[in-house]
């Protein structure tokens, strides 16, 4: 935990946000103070979900109440008498200002006008009509971040289809596994994609898909350039360029209930199966506006560019910023190819004003020593976002000492679970290195022992205490809410457990420490793995680690295994070194009992650490669907290891 303080908005700065509007428009100038508001936003569940829907101009009709069966968690309800069409709240009617900006690594540069985006989406919606394609049905899409993915999104929301989406990187077994269980209508594929200057071929893998799932009545190919699709498989298809041409526009909009299903999310699946997580549109949508507009400063002049692939979270929450009238600029490819500096060119050269990433991304910047400030003209970046991971205090530091020092760096902390944060930022407050900022407005926050009882200063279990407007509606084929209930109510009841560990600082902000199902506990001391990170990291020549609890007879001792830069070799004076950095920086209990080193450590394909697989393997317990894994090879790493022998 640290008081460092590394930023605060000017005076000037406080004045021109969403959120001192919000507080004038409702009369709320008595809750100034962040933490009084919020708590007011607890309180006060109906006006404040209703406020927000007037201040966020959500297009529908309104009928209360705003809260249903609040006392019960799983079966609570928002808005349950309220109408809106999702797709007529994200297209704007700005005509030929720039709706979507999309740059790949192989230099493909487009941009997609309001009136082009409004033209096509409602074209495609005619076709899925003319397929036969339903309110309720799903449509599966395995495409790249490109423009005709937010097309083909807002074309199903448009008619009532439920959609989802796996990036073109997941091999056919992974994409099997998640569609399989939603039984899609219809599959919407690309033919190729590139990575690190890597054209990579696809369109076999539609062909398997389409093979192992027979609820696919057609598939759509969706060339990754407006070429002629070559080497095609023996299946039918219809080509996306040919649909843009033959069919009209369908520019009813019909009008559903709030809580329509909107999207499939996926857990991650590694494991055990990947829960299909079905998530409302008039939920998804007003939350989203609330965080873009009240804690990242959103508005019609925003231009952001969020870093991020179709199969992770944090593309819907990149379409949803079009509902707040901000152009989205996609970005295909790898973040460093053809430089490392590559996104920074984009944010200099398209006046960017927010920029969202992942903490990995940001910690690979801080390994590299890249200093972004002496390479880019970033005057207008205003806003950095972080998340996927907890961002140690040295990468808050690298951000201001590297890229900007006038820029709100907001890490953020929610998941695929809620489509949303339950922690985040706030434009109108400090940051502090290491900290998230606050609690989201409307998210009942706390922390929780494992008793139950709620702490104060203390690190324990992420909660929210009461229901929240983008809660899931519930999962694909979940008889009596049994997963449901599992996944989030089986340490405290009718309490959501996130299954992070946080603490909350004097500050009012957090620390997250990690995954509380992978806490490491040593001599009775609980211990967040970020912990041991932000410490072993610091120390020259270590890249990464991970550490994990191993079986001891009837005990657990703690692993850390280390991957090392420069082709340098784990010795005995390394080791006591890292032990040593540890006991004086932690303290004795948080040594690791033994140090080893791996060539590589598994993340899935959003940056994520699977520290519960590595459990699984070192502990000889069964692990399953590793199809989530962009580098499931290096799991061999970890197994049969003759210094974990008892």
């Amino acid at each position: 935990m640290s008081n460092n303080l590394l930023w605060k908005p000017s005076g000037l700065d406080t004045q021109l946000t969403h959120y001192i509007n919000f507080l004038r428009e409702n009369n709320l100038h008595e809750y100034s103070d962040y933490d009084s508001l919020h708590c007011w936003s607890i309180n006060n569940k109906d006006v404040f979900w209703k406020s927000i829907w007037d201040f966020t101009n959500i297009v529908g009709e309104y009928v209360g109440p705003v809260t249903n069966n609040n006392s019960d968690f799983v079966d609570s309800k928002f808005f349950v008498n309220a109408r809106l069409n999702y797709t007529k709240n994200v297209i704007k009617q700005k005509n030929n200002e720039d709706a979507i900006i999309f740059y790949s690594e192989q230099n493909h540069y487009r941009k997609i006008s309001w009136n082009e985006l409004s033209t096509q989406t409602n074209k495609f919606a005619n076709y899925l009509k003319h397929q036969g394609i339903k309110r309720g049905d799903r449509i599966g899409a395995v495409l790249p971040n490109f423009p005709e993915t937010v097309v083909a999104f807002l074309a199903s929301a448009k008619i009532g289809a439920i959609w989802s989406s796996c990036s073109a990187d997941f091999g056919p077994k992974a994409v099997i596994d998640r569609f399989k269980q939603i039984s899609p209508k219809m599959l919407i594929a690309t033919n190729f994609y590139y990575y690190n200057n890597k054209k990579i071929n696809t369109l076999s893998n539609a062909y398997k898909i389409k093979k192992e799932i027979p609820s696919i009545e057609k598939i759509v190919v969706v060339p990754f350039e407006k070429l002629k699709i070559s080497d095609v498989p023996d299946f039918h298809y219809d080509n996306w360029f040919s649909i843009m041409s033959d069919y009209k526009e369908l520019l009813l909009e019909e009008s559903f209930e709030f809580n329509i299903p909107l999207y499939i999310l996926y857990s991650s699946g590694t494991t055990g199966s990947p829960k299909c997580i079905v998530h409302g549109a008039g939920g998804s949508l007003l939350q989203h506006k609330k965080e873009h507009q009240l804690h990242c400063n959103i508005n019609q002049q925003t231009k952001i560019l969020y870093f991020t692939t179709c199969g992770w979270m944090m593309w819907n929450w990149l379409v949803g910023c079009m509902a707040s009238g901000s152009t989205i600029c996609l970005y295909d490819g790898s973040p460093f190819y053809p430089k490392k500096n590559n996104l920074f060119k984009i944010i200099e050269k398209e006046n960017i004003s927010h920029f969202g990433t992942s903490a990995k991304y940001l910690d690979a910047l801080k390994q590299e020593g890249l200093k972004i400030k002496d390479q880019c003209d970033l005057k207008n970046l205003k806003t950095i976002l972080s998340t996927g991971s907890p961002l140690s205090p040295e990468s808050f530091e690298y951000v201001y000492n590297n890229i900007k020092k006038e820029v709100h760096l907001a890490s953020i902390c929610g998941g695929t679970d809620i489509v949303s944060c339950f922690i985040g930022g706030n434009p109108n407050a400090p940051v502090y290195a290491g900290e998230i900022q606050c609690k989201g407005l409307g998210m009942d926050v706390g922390i929780l022992d494992e008793s139950g009882r709620l702490l104060k200063g203390k690190k324990g279990e992420l909660v929210c205490l009461s229901p929240f407007i983008s809660k899931p509606l519930y999962f694909w084929n979940d008889k009596k809410n049994r997963k449901y209930i599992r996944a989030y109510f089986s340490k405290y009841k009718n309490i959501w457990c996130q299954g992070d560990f946080v603490e909350q600082t004097p500050n009012m902000g957090f620390v997250v420490y990690g995954r509380s199902d992978a806490t490491l506990n040593s001599g009775g001391i609980r211990i967040g793995t970020a912990e041991l990170y932000n410490i072993v990291e610091k120390i020259n020549n270590v890249y990464e680690c991970v550490a994990v609890e191993q079986k001891v007879y009837n005990d657990t001792r703690v692993v850390l295994f280390v991957k090392l830069s420069g082709g340098i070799k784990l010795k005995d004076t390394f080791r006591e070194k890292i032990k040593n950095e540890i006991k004086y920086s932690l303290s004795p209990k948080h040594v690791p009992s033994k140090i080893i080193q791996v060539s590589d450590i598994p993340r899935t394909k959003s940056g994520k650490i699977v520290e519960l697989t590595i459990k699984k393997i070192i502990n000889n317990e069964k692990v399953e669907n590793l199809t989530s894994l962009i580098n499931p090879e290096s799991l061999d790493n970890f197994k049969n290891l003759k210094e974990l022998r008892l």
